[in-house]
């Protein structure tokens, strides 16, 4: 696959994102990601955090039950090391969610809504959206229940599936 070819469509409930992947940026990221929406890990997940003008966050299997009490602290059961970049952490970028510990990407990842350059060299950016930022809208758009910081959709939006386009 050259550069140009890595791209994935994330089919959600409110339409469909095409990303594109940065594989000389953050190539252990982006295999982990087309590895495991090969095994379809991301089917059936939902965003779990949504904050507009910032993030829509995804990628947690326990978002695929209905108790929300465990929904962000789910993964694939191990993690990739961090490649952080240069690459700009603005409108429709791709990046891996993490703990404190800049080595605990999993398998959760975050859209970026908006403007977010605080984020650069923190967090491996490893593709952005070329499609769809109808959807990105739509799902940062969403009503979101109080307490807590306020970001846990009233009506999580499902990944119906991630396609891997060869």
């Amino acid at each position: 696959m050259t550069e140009k070819q890595a791209t994935a469509t994330i089919e959600t409930a409110v339409g469909n994102m095409t990303v594109e992947f940065f594989l000389d940026k953050a190539p252990k990221h982006v295999e982990n990601f087309l590895s495991l929406a090969k095994k379809g890990f991301y089917d059936k997940t939902r965003f779990h955090r949504v904050i507009p003008g910032f993030m829509i966050q995804g990628g947690d299997p326990n978002t695929k039950e209905d108790n929300s009490a465990s929904w962000g602290t789910g993964g694939p059961g191990y993690s990739v090391d961090a490649e952080f970049n240069d690459v700009h952490h603005e409108r429709g970028v791709l990046s891996m969610a993490r703990s404190s510990d800049p080595n605990s990407a999993g398998s959760q990842f975050f859209v970026v809504h908006g403007e977010a350059g605080f984020l650069d060299n923190q967090y491996p950016a490893f593709g952005k959206v070329v499609d769809g930022f109808e959807a990105l809208d739509a799902i940062a758009n969403a009503p979101c229940k109080p307490g807590g910081e306020g970001s846990q959709p009233v009506e999580p939006v499902q990944v119906v599936r991630v396609t891997v386009n060869e």
